[in-house]
């Protein structure tokens, strides 16, 4: 049985209603979703702390079926935590990082004192994020032609390459498990690679291939488009064509 501090939002009227109660009050929100395997553990670990920690309102939102809270975070994968204090911004933490989370709430729970990152009627700060083993390190004096050449060789690395959040076996937004799903499904090999691993590559990418958003599906080195454009190509059967 879920405890008075731990709650299922259910509408964004509910959640403004629930952080405007008390002000002064800690809330820890995580955002999940029911496909993202990471998110199942570290809604144990949020249900564990609200136990711990009956003072802190621990707010659980379903990230895409509560996608009003989730844009107004910016939030770009799961799991992620923002920590508040009534409307200000404390804290926010990236993936399935329960050191981290722990910390951070043993933090603000037990201390009166604090130094906001912002606000959230202004831009929230971005997500810190976990970078995998063997990727930490980014050169920062590369230069643009470099970061392109680097790019180019990434998109170069096998004749089907998916720029995504998170892995097919362990996505991190609803569209890279689909696009990852529909290429699985048509039994299309290739190969991924984790854009929130590396900032500049993610950055870069939006500019050489003068696309905004991910997940990015490349073909022969060449952009062919995201979920909507590659959904569309597998209905027609045009995806097979495309990769031959």
């Amino acid at each position: 049985m879920s405890s008075s501090n731990f709650i299922e939002v259910q509408s964004s009227t509910q959640f403004q209603e629930l952080l405007s109660a008390d002000l002064n009050r800690v809330s820890v929100i995580n955002f999940w979703a029911e496909w993202a395997e990471p998110c199942k553990q570290m809604n144990e670990v949020t249900a564990e702390l609200s136990k711990k920690y009956p003072t802190v309102l621990f707010l659980q939102v379903e990230a895409e079926s509560q996608q009003d809270i989730t844009e107004s975070f910016e939030i770009e994968a799961v799991p992620a935590f923002v920590i508040l204090r009534g409307h200000t911004l404390l804290d926010r933490i990236s993936g399935a990082d329960a050191p981290a989370l722990t910390t951070s709430v043993a933090k603000y729970a037990t201390s009166p004192q604090y130094n906001p990152l912002s606000r959230t009627d202004n831009v929230p700060a971005k997500a810190p994020t976990v970078v995998p083993s063997g990727l930490e390190y980014q050169d920062k004096s590369e230069t643009p032609d470099e970061l392109n050449d680097r790019l180019r060789g990434l998109m170069n690395q096998s004749k089907v390459v998916l720029f995504m959040k998170g892995t097919p076996e362990a996505p991190r937004c609803g569209f890279s498990r689909k696009i990852s799903g529909l290429l699985n499904d048509k039994n299309i090999s290739f190969t991924h690679f984790d854009i929130l691993s590396d900032e500049s590559v993610r950055q870069g990418l939006k500019v050489l291939n003068d696309w905004p958003t991910f997940p990015q599906l490349i073909v022969n080195g060449e952009l062919v488009g995201g979920l909507d454009i590659v959904q569309e190509m597998v209905e027609s059967g045009e995806i097979s064509e495309v990769i031959g």
